[in-house]
This record gives C-alpha cells, sequence and structure tokens, in this order.
C-alpha cells in the first residue's frame, strides 16, 4: 500500500510514531465493530484529508492481517467501500466541495451527503445505517477537542455513537509532514495561505503566509507556517456585544468604549513564601508596574505548591474576568504544579506542545525530548505562546492567565518589559494612562483622623483613600491617595488638610 510505504522510507521519527499510533488506534476500532458500523467524517479539509489516507492505510493492513490470520485469500479483498459522511453547506468554500467529490470518486467512497445541520444530520443517519463510530479528524488544538480521548462517546443531548480520534494528538507539523511524505492530493485553498478553512464568511488567507510583490498580496502555501499555533490566525472573528465587553473586562483588546478600570489579579506559587523562608518581592514589582500602565490590582495571594490549591485559585480569580498573573512554581521539580494547577480551573488536559519543546530543546538540550517530557506539555487548547527574541522561553497565556517564569526581581523586570513590547504590536494588553498618587504624613492619632477621613472618602469615591503606619524613619501615620486624576488627588488632599490645623500633614515623596 503506497501510503504505509512512504511513511516506511521516511527519515522522520516523530512521523513515524504519529502514524503507528494512528493506524493502531483504527484497527482497534476496526476490531471493535463490523465494517458496516464504522463511517468517516469528510469535509475536505487537511485534517479530514490525512485521516482518510490513514484509514485507507488501516484498513489494508486490517484485511492483511485478518489473510495471514485464515490464510483466505478473500479476507484480503476490500469488498465494502468507506462509508463517507460529507455535511454540504452553501456556505463552503467552491474549491473543498469540488475537491471532496473528486477525492470521492478517486477513491470510490460510499458518500453519504447531508445537507441537514451537523446534529439533526447525524440523527437522520444513525437512525438509517447501523452505524456504532464514527472517525473523525479531531486534534488537540482543536476548539471541539477539550476532553476528548481517541475513543470517545458522543456529548449528552447527541446521537449516541463513539467518536473515534486517530490523530487527536497530531500537530501541524505532523499534518504536513503527512501530505507532503505522502504525496497526496490536498485542496488548492492551502497553496494560497489558508491555513485553517471554515465557512467562506469567516475565513481568509493567513497574514503570516503574506509576501507583497508589487502592490500585489501573495501567499506562501500552508506548509510553510512555521508555528502552527497560529493555524487559525485566518479566522475572522466576529464580536458581539456580549464578547465584545469580555474581552475588554479582561484587558486584552482595547476599545473606545472601554471601562476605565482595568483590574488584574496576582497569584504566588511557593510553599517556600508561606513558610516565610523567601520574602515575595515579585508580587509589590508586579503592582508597581500593573499600576503604571492604568491597571488596578484587586488581588494578591501566595499558594501552596499543590495542583488542587493553584486550581482553586485560579478559579476563583478568573471568574471575575480579571487578568490574572501567576508566577512560581513552573519547572522541572515534583513542586513545580502550576502549568498544571491552571490546566485543572480550566478543565483541560495536559498535552505534548511541540512548538514549546522546540524551545525548550535549545535551552535544555536533549534532555527535554522523549514522550515522558512533562515540561513540554501545556494546557491544551486554551494554551498561546507568548514570543519575543529576549526570552530563551515564551510566557504563556491561557485564556485570561499569564504564567510567568521568573524568579526574582531582574527577571520580572524583563519579562514585563518583553510584554509590554509585546503589547505595542498585538494589543496583548490595554495601557491606559498611570496611577498617580499623593501620600501625606501625620503624627495625628487615628481615632483624629477616622471620621474626617471616611468623609473625604465618601466625597471622592473614585479614588483609592487609605492609612496605615510607617514602620521605619520618621514614624507617623501617612494617609494615600490613589487614582488616574492629579487634580482629583490634590483637591482630596487639600480637603482632609483643610479639616485639621494648618501643619497637621506633611507631604512625602
Amino acid at each position: 500500500m503506497e501510503i504505509d510505504k512512504a511513511i516506511r522510507e521516511s527519515d522522520d521519527r516523530r512521523l513515524k510514531t504519529k502514524y503507528n499510533n494512528a493506524i493502531y488506534v483504527i484497527q482497534r476500532a476496526l476490531a471493535l465493530y463490523s465494517f458496516e458500523e464504522v463511517a468517516f467524517s469528510f469535509n475536505g479539509g487537511k485534517d479530514s484529508t490525512v485521516l482518510l489516507h490513514l484509514l485507507r492505510a488501516g484498513y489494508h493492513l486490517h484485511k492483511a492481517a485478518k489473510k495471514q490470520s485464515s490464510g483466505d485469500p478473500k479476507d484480503a479483498e476490500i469488498t465494502h467501500p468507506i462509508r463517507t459522511i460529507y455535511f454540504e453547506s452553501p456556505s463552503a468554500f467552491p474549491e473543498i466541495n469540488s475537491f471532496t467529490y473528486d477525492t470521492a470518486f478517486t477513491y470510490k467512497l460510499e458518500m453519504e451527503i447531508i445537507r441537514l445541520d451537523f446534529k439533526s444530520g447525524l440523527e437522520a443517519l444513525l437512525k438509517a445505517k447501523p452505524i456504532k463510530a464514527i472517525f473523525l479528524g479531531v486534534r488537540i488544538g482543536d476548539p471541539t477537542a477539550v476532553g476528548q480521548e481517541q475513543f470517545s462517546p458522543s456529548s449528552p443531548g447527541w446521537p449516541a455513537f463513539m467518536r473515534v480520534n486517530p490523530i487527536l494528538d497530531w500537530s501541524y507539523r505532523d499534518v504536513w509532514a503527512f501530505l507532503l511524505t505522502c504525496k497526496v492530493q490536498y485542496c488548492s485553498l492551502y497553496d494560497q495561505g489558508y491555513t485553517s478553512i471554515g465557512s467562506i464568511h469567516d475565513t481568509v488567507p493567513n497574514a503570516l503566509l503574506c509576501q507583497s510583490s508589487n502592490s500585489e498580496e501573495k501567499f506562501k502555501p500552508a506548509y510553510f507556517l512555521t508555528d502552527g499555533r497560529l493555524e487559525r490566525a485566518g479566522r475572522v472573528k466576529k464580536f458581539t456585544s456580549q464578547t465584545l465587553s469580555s474581552s475588554v473586562s479582561n484587558g486584552l483588546n482595547e476599545d473606545s468604549h472601554m471601562k476605565s478600570m482595568l483590574t488584574a489579579s496576582v497569584i504566588a506559587v511557593g510553599d517556600e513564601v508561606l513558610f516565610g523562608t523567601v520574602e515575595d518581592r515579585i508580587g509589590s514589582v508586579l503592582g508597581k508596574k500593573l499600576h503604571s500602565i492604568g491597571w488596578a490590582v484587586s488581588h494578591v495571594t501566595v499558594t501552596r505548591n499543590d495542583i488542587d490549591s493553584v486550581a482553586d485559585e485560579i478559579e476563583r480569580q478568573k471568574s471575575t474576568n480579571n487578568l490574572v498573573f501567576i508566577y512560581g512554581g513552573v519547572g522541572p521539580l515534583l513542586s513545580d504544579v502550576t502549568v498544571a494547577g491552571v490546566a485543572k480551573a480550566f478543565g483541560v488536559r495536559m498535552a505534548p506542545d511541540e512548538e514549546f519543546e522546540e524551545y525548550l530543546r535549545n535551552l535544555i538540550g536533549e534532555k527535554c525530548t522523549g514522550d515522558r517530557n512533562e515540561m513540554a506539555q501545556l494546557p491544551e487548547c486554551i494554551t498561546e505562546l507568548l514570543h519575543h527574541e529576549k526570552l530563551s522561553v515564551p510566557l504563556i497565556k491561557c485564556q485570561n492567565v499569564i504564567i510567568l517564569t521568573a524568579t526574582n526581581v531582574d527577571e520580572v523586570n524583563r519579562e514585563w518589559d518583553c510584554l509590554i513590547e509585546m503589547t505595542s504590536h498585538n494589543g496583548l494588553l490595554v495601557i491606559t494612562g498611570p496611577f498617580v498618587s499623593k501620600r501625606l504624613l501625620t503624627t495625628l492619632s487615628d481615632v483624629e483622623t477616622a471620621k474626617p477621613l471616611s468623609e473625604i472618602n465618601t466625597g471622592f469615591p473614585d479614588l483609592y483613600i487609605g492609612g496605615y503606619r510607617e514602620s521605619r524613619g520618621r514614624g507617623g501615620l501617612i494617609i494615600t491617595f490613589e487614582g488616574k486624576d492629579k487634580e482629583r488627588i490634590r483637591a482630596a488632599a487639600e480637603a482632609l488638610c483643610n479639616k485639621f490645623h494648618s501643619g497637621a500633614f506633611s507631604e512625602i515623596d
């Protein structure tokens, strides 16, 4: 069989491993179900094209094994073509439709063409056919892959069938390595810069593959995309008022109507901080830096080196729509559980990440390779790597949680500077007017200042007004005023001073 032969002759060890694993899943499914009970969902995309040829190879090997065990030559003959399900949509690209029908003709596929929505179409098909399992081209990076295994029953409320996912652990790179190694046909749109194809309404060529020549936009083929994580960068996002509000409250996109206050939470992970062995200085540095770009810090906490503790704390903070910064507990040690805690908080699995492993390989060599490389495992489907040339390893972003690898002030300063530089290019953080502050020192007692200070607080609800006792130096009570309007801060400080005799307060800093 030409597919199996092409892979066997390849020098790509990773591709061989992925191929063997996928063939095992296919053969396992064919052993569990009769051929009439399985089907293949084909949509003309690159992933389902890979799966089509894996099924051809897997079926060929399955029949060859039956022939060898039975000794009957008829057992090696393909007596039933692959039942293929195609959901035809009016919003599909013409190239996708043409490629799908041409492929069906070439390989003599028995096409079940469905023109209903996916769920209704499946219900009708499964009533008419004895289908118990459907092969799907789902990969870890797909939005629908969360929580799925290679064999996963259909979701509650859907028709009952087994979802079989032979390429669940394949990366974007693996898909193209297979297609190019096996020299099989794929949809022509991929040669025009499309890297992930949806409908004609939400799909454009990936701008990362654009190469302009004489004012004409041209695009490299999809297999030139070096970072598979950006595969879906050609999908056009459609914003509703609800999603826009959510993204603004997370501070991930700027809009003229955004709320005036952006908030962040800071989480430190480390038993050594809780034990008092190490003083956490990173949290205070992050607080100052966030204030410098107009963000309020609503919560700072320290949690144990424990997956459940990390997950619980992130769960509390991410649900507030804050942007969450977490640091500590990142690395190869047993106590480094932060990334796993993030995955648990979002209810997703840890999965191997090819791009991240490449960075680790450059940093620590071949010690990071292998199937059991825990450091190269990241939360599936929700992870984005934040690349910067000054960082040996990219920062990790999981929705509204940013994982810092810094272990000291110098490192957090560097990571923050890189984060701000990235913001100027991709709008990662909203940068607004910085917080400004004023501090007044007094020898008055807390009792004397309590009521007047409460009245000032009521009159200036837009400011943070508080007080604390100075532990070093001159002693006394320090009253703080923080906000974004210098004039409001000046007015509040003046109003407080007017309630007492001249000289009761002196300005510091």
